[in-house]
């Protein structure tokens, strides 16, 4: 019983260290309103995490966890095509960075962290970006040519990344630019069927972007 109150603890503390980071960041949080969140002694944060700076990281690390539970990467069998792995992956990146679940905070942290690197930013490439950034290398694998260099390669990968990210950094000035009608159609899925045809697109590996069908059958993606 003594151990389950001690993590039971830790995880009060980290989830609503989480929050707190979220919203005002490393810097504006203090230990003390986090331990008043999550209804805590102050001492927890140094028993359990040491000080602020690894209840931080961990709180992070915590918010990807969270994000790749909640939204996993698609499990395809052998032989699945490319162009629906590219669209899968697509997918799923733009359903964890833009939230709108209730669970938001968790995608506001780590974007927070994106924009603004601390010392969490190491230890969240190594664990969990790093591994999905080569899950992506993969599937650009079989969209190019093979005597295409890695560097290019490393340069599509950032490009499709990049993609997904601007309808989240951007969002305040795409609300802006756009109108509310038309924002709201900036759904998930109709975003990966976009990115996804304009990737293809620009590898040789589909239709031209005139051709306004999907690249891929949603319902095979998604399934």
């Amino acid at each position: 019983m003594a151990t389950a109150g001690l993590e039971d603890t830790k995880v009060r503390v980290l989830e609503a260290a989480g929050r707190i980071f979220a919203e005002r960041g490393f810097r504006d949080a203090t230990v003390r309103d986090i331990c008043q969140a999550a209804q805590v002694n102050l001492a927890a944060v140094n028993y359990h995490f040491g000080d602020k700076e690894r209840l931080y990281v961990e709180s992070v690390k915590l918010a990807h966890r969270m994000r790749m539970q909640q939204v996993p990467m698609p499990d395809w069998p052998p032989g699945t095509s490319g162009a629906v792995k590219l669209h899968g992956f697509i997918y799923a990146f733009l359903c964890r960075v833009l939230a709108d679940d209730g669970q938001g905070w968790e995608s506001q942290l780590m974007m927070r962290e994106l924009a603004q690197p601390t010392v969490a930013c190491e230890e969240l490439v190594r664990e969990y970006i790093r591994p999905h950034f080569t899950l992506l290398q993969r599937i650009i694998d079989d969209l190019v040519p093979r005597e295409t260099s890695e560097v290019e390669r490393h340069r599509i990968g950032f490009s499709i990344v990049g993609q997904c990210l601007h309808y989240r950094i951007a969002e305040p000035i795409v609300r802006l630019l756009i109108s509310a009608e038309e924002f709201k159609q900036n759904d998930p899925a109709t975003l990966a069927d976009h990115i996804c045809r304009w990737t293809l697109a620009a590898l040789g590996a589909g239709p031209a972007l005139g051709n306004v069908e999907p690249a891929t059958s949603p319902q095979e993606v998604r399934r």
